[in-house]
Formats: C-alpha cells, structure tokens, sequence
C-alpha cells in the first residue's frame, strides 16, 4: 500500500501551450522532457526569490506540479495569471494525492520516489518525522519548514546544484537577478547538513560571530543557511562551532567544500 507525503498539493495543467507557460515563467527548461520524468523547478519574484519551488511531472496529456500545501493557492494564482492568451487549464486536484511511488524525486537519489495517486488506492500518510529525517539526510531543504515564499534565493537552497535551475534557457521570472548572482559569483548563502546534540530550528550557530542559522532538526542532524564566507574565515582562525553551548559540525557535500574554500583567497565580507 502506497504512503501519501505529508503536506502536499497537486496542480494539473492541461492543454497545448501548458509547455509553453511554463517555459516563460518558472526556473527549468521545458526542452527534450520525456514522458514520465520529473523535473524541479520554482516560480520566483521579480527579484529573483522563491515563491514556491515545487517538483513537476509531464505525462501524456497533462504536467503534475507537486508542490508544498502551503504554496499551492499561491502559486495556482500566480500561473493563471501569467496564462493570459495561453491555451491552457490549470486546476487543482482534491481527489488525488502525492505518494510513494515510481517518479524518481531529481533533486536527491535518497528521497522517496514518487507518484500521483487517487485518494481510495492510497494508505496511511508518512510521518511527517519521517519524512523531515529522510529529507535532512538527503540535504534537501522544504518550503514552509525551511523557508516560505519570498525569502530566499534559489541559490540559498540549492536549486542550482539540484538541476532546479537553467541559466540558458529563455526568460523567466526573476532571471535577470538569477543570472546576474551567477554570473558575478556572489553566491555567499547556502544550505548545508548540520550534526549537533543541542540543535534548534531559529537559533544561530556561533564560532564567536553567528555562521548560520539552523531552519530544520531531525534529531541530531539539522540544516542550516550559512554564510560559506564565514565559515570559511572562522576554519582558517581555527574556530569551534557551536548551537545551544554544543558542538557542531558540518557535513559539506564535495561542492559545498569548494566554494568554502574558494573564499580564503578573498577578502573578508560582512
């Protein structure tokens, strides 16, 4: 029996140009997406921040976005409204829900695959405990526990290093801010795997000056949205780090080391 995922919504588009609103709105390309594959993706403000980012599926005749129940209205707001002339239906779906599945979730191999599935096939939601820790481990942050809409860059969590993000593709909301952070290399703020035994959601983590902050726990690992310049310096000086008066350390994927260490041949930032 299929697991629903805690707080999830679906919005169906369906029609002929369903590709094409998509295309010139939100962060991933539309190019070559096969049948049944999944892409990541957010619609942004005009500058340049999340509204909602959400993980979309095309089958035969219709794209499933499955995005943060939270979000849902907003962003089904937002694409009507960027609908205009386009020859397109966008709807939410109440008799169907988001579950364990087939649907390979692109942004980590760890996660739970995924599929749409009608409300009477599916069994007992998932944990919402469960679903935090699985998602912490996989280092994938989630909107309305590790931010909400308008606050962060893509950049802050992620989404260019999870294939959310295509730097090449034609217009899209916000893409001029997007592009002009990448282009200039000020990518300072990013999320990252935290492991301590005094963890909690809000509160900094300290090597004499704040680093970060922690924006979600699953026992003793959490992550965090840091400074990568601060925490850079505060390793050079020999620092410790701390959340609550404990140890805590930092677990960075192999790119996250790079762009930490690509810091210590700059100057100090504020």
């Amino acid at each position: 029996m299929k697991r629903i995922l805690p707080n999830r919504a679906i919005i169906r588009l369906t029609g002929p140009d369903m590709l094409h609103l998509l295309g010139r709105t939100v962060t991933h390309s539309v190019d070559n997406w096969q049948t049944g594959e999944m892409r990541y993706g957010a619609l942004l403000t005009p500058q340049g921040k999340v509204i909602a980012d959400y993980l979309a599926m095309l089958a035969l005749e219709n794209i499933y976005i499955d995005v943060h129940a939270d979000a849902a209205d907003d962003l089904e707001k937002r694409l009507k409204m960027f609908r205009m002339r386009n020859d397109v239906a966008i709807d939410r779906l109440t008799e169907d829900v988001v579950t364990e599945g087939s649907w390979i979730d692109i942004r980590s191999p760890q996660l739970p695959h995924r599929a749409i599935t009608p409300v009477g096939v599916s069994g007992i939601e998932m944990p919402a405990q469960e679903w935090h820790a699985a998602r912490i481990a996989a280092g994938v942050p989630e909107w309305g526990t590790d931010y909400r809409g308008s606050e962060v860059f893509p950049t802050d969590i992620n989404m260019d290093m999870m294939n959310g993000i295509d730097y090449k593709k034609g217009c899209f909301v916000g893409q001029e801010v997007a592009s002009r952070m990448k282009r200039k290399g000020k990518i300072r703020k990013r999320t990252v795997k935290v492991t301590g035994d005094a963890l909690e959601t809000g509160m900094n983590i300290l090597a004499d000056a704040p680093i970060g902050t922690v924006t979600s726990v699953a026992g003793s690992a959490g992550l965090a949205l840091i400074r990568t310049d601060r925490l850079a310096k505060a390793e050079q000086d020999g620092k410790s780090f701390t959340c609550n008066g404990a140890a805590v350390t930092f677990d960075l994927t192999e790119w996250q080391r790079a762009e930490v260490d690509a810091h210590l041949a700059e100057p100090a930032h504020d």
